[in-house]
C-alpha cells in the first residue's frame, strides 16, 4: 500500500483493501474494509459513499494501514473499531467481552415472543446471566419498554463494558448491572421478588475444542466466556440447577446453546424436576440455538 502511483482516495483504498483482506481469508472483506475506514475517519459508514473521491490525509492513511494489517492477521474488526452491532443497536466492545453475534439474536427474539404471549405480565422482571457486553439485556429493554432487567457477569471488566453500553443506550433506568457468579448477587439484592424470565448466553464451547477455533476467536476473545467445560454445558447445568428458586410461578428460562448441542441439552433439561416443557428453538440457519423451559 504505497502512494507511488497516485493519491489514495476513499474509493481507491477500499478497492485495494477488499481484495487484500479476501486473500487473507478475512470474513466479509469489503464490509470490513469499510468499517475500518469509517472508524479511522470518524464518520458513519454511509458517508464513505458520499466522499468516494476524497483524498485521505496521511495520518489517516497510516492509521488505516496499521488496522488493515492487524485485520489481515485475523484480529476481529469489532475489536479494532471498538464497536459491534446487535439487534439494530450499537455496542462498545473490547477484548474483555465476546463480540455480539447474529446467532444470539435468536435468544432475544424468543424472549420477546414469550413476553408478548403473556400480556398479563405488565412489567416483566428479567434476569440476564453471563451478560458480557450487555447486548441481550439492552436489546430486551429496548424492545420491551415495560421490562426491568438485572444483568450479571462474574468479570468486573466485562461488567464495566456492560455499564457503559447501558448508559450510552440510555437504558440505565431499567437495566442494572451486577458483578458476581451467576445467582450470587441475588443473595444481597434489596428486591427479593422472583423473575418472570431468566436468559443467558453462557460459555458453551467444549474445552477440548478451544484450540480448534478460528484464530480470530481463539486468540482474541475472552477464554472464560468461551469455555463451557468438558461437554460445553457445565455452566448450563449450574444455571438450570438454580433457576426454579428465582423464577415466578409462570416463569421461563432461555439458554443459548451451540448448533450441535440440542439433543444433549434437551436431555440435560429433564434432570431438573422443577422445570418443564423443554424445547429447542432454531436460529435463522435452521440450527438448534436456544433451550427453553418453563417453571413447573
Amino acid at each position: 500500500m504505497t502512494q507511488s502511483d497516485g493519491q489514495w482516495t476513499v474509493r481507491r483504498i477500499l478497492e485495494w483493501t477488499a481484495p487484500f483482506l479476501a486473500r487473507k481469508a478475512v470474513d466479509s472483506p469489503r464490509l470490513s474494509a469499510e468499517m475500518l475506514l469509517a472508524h479511522v475517519l470518524a464518520v458513519p459508514r454511509i458517508r464513505l459513499f458520499m466522499e468516494y473521491d476524497s483524498p485521505l490525509p496521511d495520518a489517516a492513511l497510516a492509521t488505516y494501514r496499521d488496522l488493515v494489517r492487524r485485520a489481515a492477521d485475523h484480529e476481529p474488526v469489532a475489536y479494532l473499531t471498538g464497536r459491534a452491532p446487535f439487534f439494530s443497536l450499537d455496542f462498545h466492545v473490547t477484548r474483555d467481552v465476546l463480540i455480539p453475534r447474529p446467532d444470539t439474536e435468536t435468544l432475544v427474539e424468543a424472549a420477546l415472543s414469550l413476553l408478548r404471549k403473556q400480556p398479563a405480565i405488565e412489567s416483566p422482571r428479567i434476569l440476564d446471566l453471563c451478560t458480557g457486553s450487555g447486548c441481550v439485556a439492552a436489546a430486551l429493554a429496548a424492545n420491551c419498554k415495560s421490562a426491568t432487567i438485572l444483568a450479571i457477569d462474574n468479570a468486573p471488566a466485562a461488567a464495566a463494558i456492560a455499564v457503559k453500553n447501558i448508559e450510552q443506550l440510555k437504558l440505565s433506568d431499567r437495566v442494572t448491572i451486577a458483578i458476581g457468579d451467576l445467582y450470587s448477587p441475588l443473595e444481597t439484592a434489596a428486591d427479593k421478588r422472583p423473575f418472570d424470565m431468566v436468559v443467558a448466553n453462557p460459555p458453551y464451547i467444549p474445552t477440548a475444542q478451544i484450540p480448534t477455533l478460528d484464530k480470530s476467536v481463539r486468540d482474541y476473545e475472552p477464554l472464560p466466556a468461551l469455555d463451557g467445560g468438558p461437554d460445553g454445558l457445565a455452566i448450563h447445568r449450574r444455571i438450570l440447577a438454580g433457576a426454579a428458586a428465582h423464577l415466578s410461578s409462570a416463569g421461563h428460562i432461555l439458554l443459548e446453546i451451540a448448533f450441535d448441542q440440542g439433543p444433549r441439552a434437551k436431555e440435560l433439561a429433564t434432570q431438573y424436576p422443577d422445570l418443564s416443557n423443554p424445547r429447542l428453538l432454531k436460529d435463522h440457519a435452521g440450527h438448534d440455538r436456544v433451550l427453553a423451559l418453563s417453571k413447573s
